[in-house]
């Protein structure tokens, strides 16, 4: 499980967790919030952290009744505290400091890199170096969890839920970026603690959707899941039989 998370990382001992919230509509960024560690090479965990942070980014369209409703962010929030998406992005570099070039960018599902990438739509001045680079070296996490640990009808979970079944404490209300990123950096490492519960949860899954493979596959699949032993000639008698 660690050496398989540890080859998506791309070989970096610096992630930053990032969480971007964004606009209804236009999908623009309209806040920022990321927390920046180091790892151990070896295991994967986390062995230092960066105090996290949160930047609110002023947007070109209006942020939508649904988004200020859901982050608690208002138009008056962008008025007095947002700043420029070149500025936000600029801060952000700061803010991880020497290991940037070197870093991996972990989000938990790809609308955070299409926020990014619609607010470079909408942005002439913007810095090309730090968004490539975020671009270049990005990781769903959400992606890499959902292809073990799934709901009874086969649908990844969200973040909150993912926390849940992990017995993880929510850092705080969530939708804020600043605790989303703090709960994706704090699930990340209970995914490694708790890798038996990756591997039981992995076998429900196989056990529960195994029926689109061939049926002699699907039984074995099923069986080995459940904890029974399948010798090779049971797997090539169901073979036998299936193709008779």
């Amino acid at each position: 499980m660690n050496k398989k998370l540890l080859k998506c990382l791309k070989g970096h001992k610096s992630l930053v967790f990032l969480d971007f919230e964004g606009t209804q509509f236009s999908h623009e960024m309209i806040a920022i919030g990321g927390i920046a560690v180091l790892i151990d090479p070896k295991t994967g965990l986390i062995k230092r952290r960066k105090p996290a942070f949160k930047v609110y980014v002023k947007a070109h369209n209006k942020i939508g009744n649904y988004v200020t409703e859901l982050t608690g962010i208002t138009e008056a929030t962008l008025k007095e505290k947002g700043v420029s998406f070149d500025s936000a992005m600029k801060i952000l570099k700061k803010y991880v400091g020497i290991n940037f070039k070197k870093s991996t960018f972990v989000t938990f599902g790809n609308h955070d890199m299409r926020i990014l990438n619609q607010s470079i739509a909408y942005n002439i001045h913007y810095p090309k170096d730090i968004t490539s680079q975020i671009q270049k070296n990005y990781f769903d996490f959400a992606a890499y969890i959902s292809e073990f640990i799934r709901d009874d009808k086969g649908n990844p979970l969200s973040l909150v839920h993912y926390c849940e079944l992990f017995g993880l404490e929510e850092a705080g209300k969530a939708h804020d970026p600043e605790v989303d990123a703090i709960n994706l950096a704090n699930l990340y490492d209970e995914v490694l603690v708790k890798s038996n519960l990756v591997v039981d949860e992995y076998k429900k899954h196989l056990r529960m959707h195994s029926s689109h493979l061939p049926e002699p596959i699907a039984n074995a699949v099923t069986r080995l899941a459940s904890g029974e032993n399948v010798t090779a000639e049971e797997f090539e008698e169901s073979l036998k039989k299936y193709l008779s």
